[in-house]
C-alpha cells in the first residue's frame, strides 16, 4: 500500500508541474494521457490538491494553476453587472476587447449563498468556446439563479486603465451596476 501511495504523490506533484508549466488549459484526459490514469483518477487527484489549498481551478477549457496576479503584475477587481440572458456574449467581450480576463461569476443564492464558478475568459476565442459549452450543454447562465440577473466578476488585467475602460464600455451598454 506504501507504494501506491508514494506513486499516487508522484503522480500528483506530476500534475501540479504539468499544470504551473501550462500557458493554457488542460483538460483531464490530457493529464491523464501525460500522467498514465485515467480522467477519473485525475479528476480524484485534482480534488484532493484543491483540498490542500493549491490554486487549481477547473474551468470550461480544463484544468488552470492560478498563480497569485498581483505577483503576475496584475490587478483585481469585483465588478457588478446585471443584464439579460442574451447580453452574456456583449459582456464577456466587452471586457476582453479591453485586455481583461474574466475570472469567475459569482450569484448570491437564498440557500447556499454565495455561488462562485470559474470562467476564466481573455479573448474572444475563449468567449465563443465558453459560450458553446453553455449552449452545448444546455446550461443556464449562473446569473439566471439571482431575482434580477445581478451578478459579480472578479476580473483581472494589467493596468487600472484596461479596468476602467472596460467599465466605461460596461456603463454605456448599460450592464454595470453601481
Amino acid at each position: 500500500m506504501s507504494t501506491n501511495q508514494t506513486a499516487s504523490e508522484a503522480r500528483r506533484v506530476q500534475i501540479l508541474e504539468l499544470l504551473k508549466q501550462a500557458d493554457t488549459p488542460m483538460t483531464g484526459k490530457e493529464i491523464g494521457e501525460r500522467t498514465g490514469v485515467s480522467r477519473q483518477i485525475v479528476v480524484g487527484d485534482i480534488n484532493l490538491l484543491k483540498a490542500v489549498d493549491e490554486p487549481i481551478v477547473a474551468t470550461s477549457r480544463g484544468y488552470l494553476y492560478m498563480n497569485d496576479p498581483e505577483s503576475a503584475g496584475q490587478i483585481e477587481r469585483i465588478v457588478v453587472c446585471q443584464h439579460a440572458a442574451n447580453q452574456t456574449e456583449e459582456e464577456l467581450t466587452i471586457f476582453v476587447d479591453h485586455g481583461v480576463t474574466v475570472k469567475d461569476v459569482r450569484v448570491e443564492h437564498p440557500v447556499y449563498g454565495d455561488l462562485t464558478a470559474s470562467i476564466m475568459v481573455a479573448n474572444r476565442m475563449e468567449v465563443k468556446e465558453f459560450l458553446d459549452k453553455i449552449t452545448a450543454s444546455n446550461a443556464a447562465y449562473l446569473s439566471a439563479l439571482s431575482d434580477d440577473f445581478t451578478h459579480l466578476h472578479t476580473v483581472m488585467a494589467d493596468s487600472e486603465k484596461q479596468l476602467d475602460q472596460a467599465f466605461e464600455a460596461l456603463r454605456k451598454a448599460g450592464i454595470l451596476v453601481e
